[in-house]
């Protein structure tokens, strides 16, 4: 069971819009909004409705379609309330009716008397539950706020971590003029997706695209770079830690050797990037996620480089070894 508490009211209260609107309205059972939503999946209760109680998984949500609404039909028809009865006896999250569809009275006097919420939307019944399901899993994946600054550069979700004062907002206030784009400063909420995708977002939407420069203050990045330079959220895919220079630190200068942060369980690659007076941090964020995306395209630059070096040393040392040889007669 997932810890996060979400409620049916809650459910109703996300701010979704387009493509992620559930058009979901309450006709019933106001008293139960209350109502914990604790596990991220669907269920079609028509066994349940015919009687067989065996397995049901009431602690989901449960949605009516057609199908279960014309079967509801018919039992009130037949005047079969006690199977209605019985499933209000479970304690379900709630009950959604798609296609505008409406239960009957014996239905909405059991939902009543139970307290269980009764949810209307005007989506079909597949498309629905693609948005919900999409949406649950999004409310309930593992959640961590980490101190630092995410920005998108070259279409790369770069989070830029570092001590207090390394310079980590003045690096991405100069990628943002560079024509990059801020997701979050200062405090980044990181959720992971499908178990291997983790985006970061602010903590804060009102404070999430204003930014702390020591000397000037609070800015309002919208406001100064438009709208254009900024994003909601955006996956992590690189990690850049800034850190002050240190002389008896072995920084690599070759490249060879990946380094990894794990965030909820997600590797994601990591670069340490010194800082010092003279070293142009954006260029080298810049040239980091170029790099990157030709990782991802399958060409590793330090690999390619060692890879060519070992040719030619195996080609010079034939070569030294030929030419040194005496000709036998």
């Amino acid at each position: 069971m997932a810890e996060k508490c979400f409620t049916v009211l809650d459910l109703l209260d996300l701010d979704l819009k387009e493509h992620n609107s559930l058009n979901l309205r309450c006709i019933g059972g106001r008293k139960g909004l209350t109502r914990e939503i604790s596990i991220p999946d669907l269920n079609r209760p028509g066994l349940a409705l015919s009687g067989f109680f065996d397995s049901f998984a009431f602690n989901r949500l449960q949605v009516y379609g057609r199908g279960e609404v014309a079967y509801l039909r018919k039992i009130e028809e037949d005047g079969k309330v006690e199977t209605i009865r019985q499933m209000f006896t479970y304690a379900i999250p709630c009950c959604i009716f798609t296609h505008n569809l409406v239960p009957g009275e014996m239905f909405f006097r059991e939902a009543e008397a139970s307290q269980c919420p009764i949810l209307q939307t005007d989506l079909s019944t597949a498309e629905f539950s693609a948005r919900i399901m999409r949406i649950l899993s999004d409310v309930f994946a593992p959640r961590q706020s980490i101190h630092g600054v995410l920005a998108e550069v070259y279409g790369l979700g770069i989070l830029i971590l570092g001590d207090s004062g390394v310079g980590k907002s003045e690096t991405a206030l100069e990628l943002i003029k560079l024509g990059h784009r801020l997701v979050a400063d200062d405090v980044v909420e990181i959720h992971c997706v499908s178990g291997n995708i983790l985006m970061g977002t602010g903590a804060n939407k009102i404070i999430a695209h204003h930014m702390e420069i020591r000397g000037l203050g609070i800015i309002n990045v919208t406001h100064l770079y438009g709208i254009g330079a900024i994003r909601d959220k955006k996956q992590i895919q690189l990690v850049v830690k800034l850190e002050i220079w240190d002389a008896s630190k072995n920084y690599d200068r070759i490249g060879t050797e990946e380094q990894y942060m794990e965030i909820l369980g997600v590797n994601i690659p990591k670069l340490e990037i010194p800082v010092k007076p003279g070293r142009n941090i954006p260029i080298i964020i810049e040239t980091a996620a170029m790099n990157e995306r030709l990782k991802k395209m399958g060409y590793n630059a330090a690999r390619e480089f060692n890879k060519n070096i070992l040719k030619w040393i195996e080609s010079d040392n034939a070569r030294a070894v030929y030419f040194g040889s005496e000709d036998i007669i």
